[in-house]
Parts: structure tokens; C-alpha cells; sequence
């Protein structure tokens, strides 16, 4: 029950009291964030980061930083009378999440940018300048909820298409007391534009990002490529028992559980990229059936739940990617930071650099994740 002396972010004084730092990426929903909060009467201030160099991005439509966006974000602020900041992280965004990026290919991952973007930088060095530009709390334009238990409690959002629970489970417990996710309980996505209309905002009819900002044409394999020449070096395709089958132009053209276009054929079933040998520059493939993972090794745990992460299995639901429903497995903890997932019924294409998140059986709540450190 929402305690009636505490404002709508949760603070006991007036709004108009209350200073809220929005990330705005220059999109819709932290648009519709920062001219709801300051309708209802905040001090709002507007934070963009410039998070690479985006002249190269202009001719690029739905980069989540590109100049454009820069540009739109400025112009909400202006609408709805409010400051608005854009900051160079160029640097710390390279180091932090594109060169994290390159590596984890390079060594036979499939790594999130995303999340490690929110990890890194935008829930660390941007919430710190919030606290540095004396802000109650930082506002954001994701599809989560933070609700209150004994401590602030993350939750899945109201409208499960929208969710972007498996993105922020890094999350800790000291950056949830400080957040603020406005746009969580909505039904959908139609409502945030209506919202967006409403405020008579130059974005409401902006279409969402589709890609990895810093990915100009939907190409991994380029952006590495560019910072990493030597990943193209060819090597062979093999099966589990090392028999070449074929002959590759780099293992950054390869996920796990890839199908098509692995240029082998003339057998009687179809192969499947099981796992990625960087240091050998093997791809190994085999069948479909050999995909099927049960057992899943975790690493970087951020845990959220009430209960002590210590040596006692916990019965939860998980998901080992974004795409997927969350689904019943027990996690074994084997130290504050790592573990052991179990599905109890086996799912295919498990992929080192993937996050595994965890959920509370039966609730919205998010129990928090880990990352997968080791392929099959």
C-alpha cells in the first residue's frame, strides 16, 4: 500500500523538493520519463551520454546514442523546460563495454553489451554524477519495477513483452535504493506513446532501437574486425571427434547454435555450432541433440534475494537468454560469486558470455544472475 506522506518516488517532501536526474537516451521512453517527472512537479535535470564517436552514426537510424538522439534528448528538455547535460564517456564506454566486447569473442563468447553497459557505466559512473549533481535519485527510461519489501525488491514489468529484467540483474541492492524505473507498470508500449503525445513530444512517434548502438549495420563480426584484425584468421570446422569437415574465415562469424551458413554439407542431418576453440581456431559442430545443456556454470553473481547465497540450494526460475521464459531450475552456490545452475529440463544453445537471470518462482520478483563463464 503506497504510504500517502511519501511523494511518488518515495521521498517524504514535496516534489518540488525532490531533484531527479533522467538518463535520456533520446528515445521515447526516457522522453515520457522526464516529462512525466517534471509534470508532476520535480526538479528535473537531463543527463545524455555521449557514449562514441557518433558522426559516424548519423546516417544510422535507432543507435541508442547516435547524434541524432543527442539532438532529441535536448529538444524534450527544451519542450518541457528542464536542464539537460550531455556528457563524453566515450572513453570509459570503450574501455568498459566495446574492448569487453572484442575480447569476449575473441575468446569464444557470446557476450550482452547491453548489460555491461548499465553495469559499467550507466548504473556506476553516470549514477555517481547524479549523487555529484545532488539528485535524490536517478530516473530511467527501462521496462522494470522497483518495489518495496524489508529493501527495495526488483521486479519483472507489467508488460512482459517489454521486460528488460535479464538486462539490469546487476543491479545491486546500494544502486536499487537509488533508482527509479517510472515506466515498469505500464500495460504496454502504446500507452508510453500516448504518454508521449500527451506532452507533446517531438518523439512520440520514434521508432525503438533495434540494434547494439555501437554496431553501425548489424555486424559483430565488423566491429571486431576493426578493433581486432587478427580475428579473421582462418582455421577449420570440425566435428566432437576433431574430423575436419570444412574451413572457416574466422571464428567471430560463429555462435553457438548456429545453422545456417556454416559452408558444410553432404551429410545426412543438419550440424549445429556447438562451441567456439578461439586459441585453436576450430568451430566444432555436431548434431542438434548435442546442444541440450542441463548443468550451467556461473560466475560474477549479483544476488538479490533475502535468503543468505551461502551453501543451501535455491529452487528458482531462470533465463539463460533474453528471448526466452523464465523456467525451473536449482542454483548451487559454490562461493558469494559463483555457481552451479541445474535446468531441470535441458535447453539448447547455452552460450559462455550469456547471463543467466534468476527469478522467484510464482512472482514478478528478480532474484538477480550471473554470467555463464565456460562453454560445454
Amino acid at each position: 500500500m503506497l504510504d500517502k506522506s511519501l511523494n511518488s518516488l518515495g521521498f517524504a517532501k514535496p516534489p518540488s523538493e525532490t531533484r531527479v536526474v533522467v538518463a535520456m537516451s533520446g528515445g521515447v521512453d526516457s522522453s515520457v520519463v522526464a516529462a512525466m517527472l517534471k509534470e508532476e512537479g520535480y526538479d528535473v535535470v537531463g543527463v545524455t551520454l555521449q557514449l562514441y564517436d557518433h558522426g559516424a552514426a548519423l546516417a544510422k537510424k535507432g543507435a541508442c546514442c547516435a547524434g541524432r538522439d543527442i539532438h532529441d534528448a535536448r529538444r524534450v528538455a527544451e519542450t518541457m523546460g528542464f536542464p539537460h547535460y550531455v556528457l563524453d564517456y566515450e572513453n570509459t564506454f570503450r574501455e568498459a563495454v566495446i574492448e569487453d566486447f572484442a575480447e569476449s569473442y575473441l575468446a569464444g563468447a557470446t557476450p550482452v553489451p547491453c548489460i555491461r553497459c548499465n553495469e559499467r557505466v550507466k548504473f556506476k559512473d553516470l549514477l555517481a554524477t547524479a549523487k555529484d549533481l545532488n539528485a535524490d535519485c536517478m530516473a530511467t527510461g527501462h521496462y522494470i519495477q522497483r518495489k518495496m519489501g524489508a529493501a527495495p525488491e526488483l521486479h519483472r514489468a507489467t508488460d512482459a513483452n517489454r521486460d528488460q529484467s535479464y538486462f539490469l540483474f546487476s543491479t545491486t541492492p546500494d544502486q536499487l535504493d537509488y533508482l527509479r524505473f517510472p515506466l515498469g507498470h505500464l500495460g504496454s508500449k502504446a500507452e508510453t506513446r500516448a504518454l508521449a503525445a500527451k506532452y507533446g513530444l517531438s518523439v512520440a512517434d520514434k521508432p525503438d532501437s533495434q540494434d547494439i548502438c555501437f554496431v553501425p549495420n548489424g555486424s559483430y563480426a565488423d566491429v571486431i574486425l576493426k578493433l581486432r584484425p587478427e580475428a579473421a584468421d582462418p582455421g577449420d570446422i570440425v566435428d566432437t571427434e576433431g574430423r575436419v569437415l570444412g574451413h572457416h574465415n574466422g571464428v567471430i562469424h560463429y555462435t553457438v547454435g548456429q545453422r545456417k551458413g556454416l559452408g558444410v554439407g553432404g551429410l545426412a542431418e543438419p550440424l549445429y555450432v556447438l562451441r567456439l576453440d578461439p586459441e585453436n581456431r576450430r568451430v566444432i559442430v555436431g548434431p542438434k541433440s548435442a546442444l541440450a545443456t542441463r548443468r550451467v556454470p556461473l560466475r560474477e553473481i549479483n544476488w538479490l534475494g533475502d535468503a543468505p547465497f551461502d551453501g543451501a540450494e535455491h529452487h528458482i526460475e531462470v533465463k539463460v537468454r533474453s528471448t526466452k521464459p523464465p523456467r525451473p531450475a536449482i542454483i548451487r552456490p559454490l562461493s558469494p560469486t559463483e555457481a552451479e545452475v541445474e535446468l531441470l529440463d535441458p535447453e539448447d544453445g547455452v552460450s559462455a558470455g550469456q547471463a543467466c537471470v534468476f527469478y522467484q518462482p510464482g512472482t514478478t520478483r528478480v532474484l538477480g544472475g550471473g554470467w555463464i563463464w565456460r562453454g560445454r
